[in-house]
C-alpha cells in the first residue's frame, strides 16, 4: 500500500477562521472605542478638586505690605540708577575738561618767557585759579556720584531685607500648602482610583466567567480596555506614592491569575486522568470533531494531547493513551486520519461503528 501525502486541515472552515478574525478585531476596536473613553474621563478629572497655590497660605497683608515695600524700593532704585548714570557722564565731562586745561597749563608754563617770578604772575596767578575751580568741579562730580552710590547700596541692602522677609512668609507657608497639596493629591487620586478599580475587577470577573460565551469578544474588549486604563493610562495623574499602588495591585492580580491559572491546570490534568480511564468508544464520542482533525494533523493526540510521530506510515494508535489515530478505508485501503467523516481517497462514508483494525495494523497502547 502506498504512502499518501498527509492531509492537511489547515483550510477547514476558512469563513470560520475569517469570522473569528473579524471578532478579533471587533475586540480590538471595542477595546479603542472604550480606552478613548477612559482617556477623556480620566483627563478630566483632575477638574473635581480645586487646585491650590502657595499663595493661599500666606500671611497676605503682611505680604501685601512687603511686596509695595519692594516695589517701592525698586522704582527708587531705579531712578537712582538713571541719576548716576546721568551723574557718571558729568564726573566724566569735568573730568577730561580738567586734565585738558592742566595740560594746557603745563605746557604754557613751560614755553613761556617771563622777567618777573612766576608765582607773582597775574597770568599764571589767573589760570592757576581757574585750573583749580575745574578740578574742585571734578571733585564735586565724583562726591556727588558717590553719595547716589552710597545711597543706591543702602536700597539694594532694604530690598535684600524685604524680600527675606517675603522669601520668610511663603516658607511659613510651606508646610501648610504641601500639606494641602497631598490630601488634594490624594482625594483625586481617590477618585480617579475608585474609577479605574471597577472595570479591572470586572475584566477579572469576565475573564474567569465570561470569556469562553458567545460575547468572547467584548469580553476581551473590556479587558483589554480595563487593563490599559489602570496600567497606562492611569500613570501620568498618579502622585508619587502612586507607583506603589500600581505595582501591589499588579502583584494582586498576578497572584489571583496564577492561582487561577495553577488551580485551571490542576482540574484540567486531573479531568486527563479521569478521560484516560474511559473506554476509548466514551472518549471519541466526548471529542469534537474540529479538535480532533487539527490535534492528530499537529501531531498531538485529542485523546490525552501528548504529542507522537503519527505521519510516519507506521503509527496508527497513541502510544499513551491507546486511541486510534489511523485507520484504513474498508473500502480502498487508503491509510487516513480515523475521524475522518469520509475517506479522501474514494470518498466511502466512514460506518457508524469502526471497524476492527487489521491485525496487521494493530499497535499495542502503550500505559
Amino acid at each position: 500500500m502506498s504512502k499518501p501525502a498527509a492531509v492537511s486541515t489547515k483550510g477547514l472552515r476558512t469563513p470560520e477562521r475569517m469570522f473569528r478574525l473579524v471578532l478579533w478585531v471587533v475586540a480590538v476596536i471595542f477595546a479603542g472605542f472604550l480606552i478613548g473613553l477612559g482617556s477623556l474621563v480620566v483627563r478630566d478629572l483632575p477638574t473635581v478638586d480645586e487646585r491650590v497655590a502657595l499663595s493661599d497660605f500666606v500671611d497676605k497683608p503682611r505680604a501685601a505690605r512687603l511686596e509695595q515695600a519692594i516695589r517701592s524700593v525698586e522704582e527708587k532704585a531705579h531712578d537712582a540708577d538713571e541719576v548716576r548714570a546721568s551723574l557718571d557722564l558729568k564726573e566724566q565731562s569735568a573730568k577730561a575738561a580738567y586734565q585738558s586745561a592742566r595740560l594746557g597749563f603745563e605746557n604754557w608754563i613751560a614755553t613761556r618767557t617771563s622777567t618777573q617770578r612766576g608765582d607773582q604772575d597775574p597770568e599764571v596767578i589767573q589760570r592757576t585759579r581757574e585750573l583749580d575751580t575745574l578740578q574742585q568741579g571734578s571733585r564735586d562730580a565724583e562726591s556727588a556720584v558717590e553719595k547716589v552710590a552710597a545711597s543706591r547700596l543702602e536700597m539694594e541692602q532694604r530690598l535684600s531685607a524685604l524680600r527675606g522677609e517675603r522669601a520668610a512668609l511663603d516658607e511659613v507657608a510651606r508646610d501648610p500648602y504641601e500639606s494641602a497639596v497631598r490630601r488634594m493629591e490624594l482625594r483625586v487620586f481617590l477618585i480617579r482610583l475608585a474609577i479605574t478599580l471597577p472595570p479591572l475587577a470586572i475584566a477579572a470577573w469576565l475573564f474567569v466567567r465570561k470569556r469562553r460565551t458567545q460575547a468572547w469578544p467584548f469580553v476581551w474588549g473590556f479587558i483589554f480596555f480595563a487593563a490599559f486604563t489602570f496600567f497606562v493610562e492611569l500613570v501620568p495623574y498618579l502622585p508619587s506614592y502612586g507607583g506603589y499602588v500600581r505595582y501591589l495591585i499588579g502583584i494582586l492580580v498576578t497572584v489571583v491569575v496564577g492561582r487561577y491559572a495553577i488551580v485551571a491546570m490542576q482540574r484540567y490534568l486531573e479531568r486527563q486522568r479521569l478521560a484516560e480511564q474511559q473506554s476509548e468508544a466514551v472518549r471519541r464520542q466526548s471529542l469534537s470533531y474540529e479538535h480532533a482533525i487539527k490535534s492528530v494533523n499537529a501531531g498531538i493526540c485529542p485523546g490525552c494531547e501528548r504529542g507522537f510521530k503519527g505521519h510516519d506510515g507506521q503509527t496508527n494508535f497513541c502510544m499513551h493513551c491507546g486511541m486510534k489515530l489511523f485507520e484504513s478505508c474498508p473500502v480502498c485501503t487508503h491509510r487516513k486520519n480515523a475521524f475522518f467523516h469520509y475517506c479522501p481517497a474514494c470518498g466511502v462514508d466512514k460506518p457508524a461503528a469502526d471497524p476492527a483494525p487489521p491485525e496487521s495494523m494493530t499497535v499495542a497502547p502503550v500505559a
